[in-house]
Formats: structure tokens, sequence, C-alpha cells
């Protein structure tokens, strides 16, 4: 069996990188933003998860990540079983959403194809988790995590993205979602 994308010590911290079916840019608005980093902080404080760094961009996010207790994988399933439910109630009901259809769309026919689904699939299957063993792969992945928005061009400086713990880092601020910042 492969140990390559899965967690094999609990007690080592993780890189994660998960995406939206399609690559969908769903979190291009604040409302569903917000869903995902509201679930984030519930992990955070009801199911043992820690997080030392994330970057949510418009279709996938990436994060730094351990645990105080639960296994990391079904932290993440349970996150992103309630998350893409709370997304799609919210996409389906927003009066506002120019793309409703084409997403609702593209959730259904990816749901078809996933055996276990009931109608949708939101979330790409995996989450890439990469076992960080040592401090220079820890660096490497989360100067990875904030430069991800200026590679992007969405931004000039990491700490000017909204949705990620760059400012964290450069300022000392908090932000949306707090983290526990690595040294």
């Amino acid at each position: 069996m492969s140990r390559k994308y899965k967690f094999i010590d609990q007690s080592s911290l993780y890189f994660i990188s998960t995406a939206t079916v399609y690559w969908v840019d769903v979190f291009t608005r604040e409302e569903y933003n917000n869903i995902l980093i509201e679930n984030l902080s519930f992990c955070v404080k009801e199911k043992d998860l820690d997080i030392y760094a994330y970057c949510l961009m418009t279709n996938h996010f990436h994060a730094i990540i351990g645990t105080r207790g639960r296994p990391m994988d079904k932290i993440l399933r349970e996150l992103k079983q309630f998350t893409a439910k709370r997304i799609i109630a919210a996409i389906e009901t927003n009066p506002f959403e120019s793309r409703k259809k084409w997403m609702l769309r593209l959730f259904e026919w990816s749901g078809r194809r996933t055996a276990g689904n009931e109608k949708y699939q939101f979330w790409q299957h995996d989450n890439h988790p990469i076992w960080l063993n040592s401090y220079d792969v820890i660096m490497q992945k989360l100067d990875y995590i904030h430069q991800n928005p200026v590679k992007a061009g969405l931004v000039d400086k990491p700490e000017d993205w909204r949705y990620s713990s760059a400012k964290n880092y450069y300022t000392k601020e908090q932000t949306a979602l707090e983290v526990i910042l690595l040294e």
C-alpha cells in the first residue's frame, strides 16, 4: 500500500490541499467563504483540529494542520461533508447567484458519477496530505501557501489576501481564522 498522500503520523503536521470538483470558482463570494471559515473554526474548537497556516483561493484551499487527538482524515471528511451541504444550500437559496444553475449542474453531474452520493458532489475526494517531516519542508509549504494569491495575481503582497494566514505571520494581526504560528 502506498504511503503517498496519506496521514501516516497523527502527531505530525501535514500540508493539505483540496479543491472543488471541476475547479469551480465558488469562493468568489464572501458568503461561501465565510461558511468554510466558520466550519474550520468549529473544527478547531470542537474536533481537535490545529491550523498553523491556511489560504482559501477561489476554488481550493491549502492548510498546514495537526490534531489534538481525533484522526485528521476523519476531521477533514466531516468538515468537507458539512461544508458542502451548507454551501450548496446557500447557492440554491441565493437569489443573486448568477452562476447558480451552472454550478449546481456541475455538482450534480459529478455526484451522479460518484457512488454513495445523495445528489451533489462539491469537493474533490482527496486532500493530498503531505507529511511535514522537517523544518525546511514546513517553511517551504508555509511560503507556498502564503504566496499562492500573489502568484495568481490576486494581490501584490501575501498579507493583503483576506482569506489567508499571511497577515497573522507578516503583521501579527488576527485574521478570520485563528492559527497557531509556526516559528
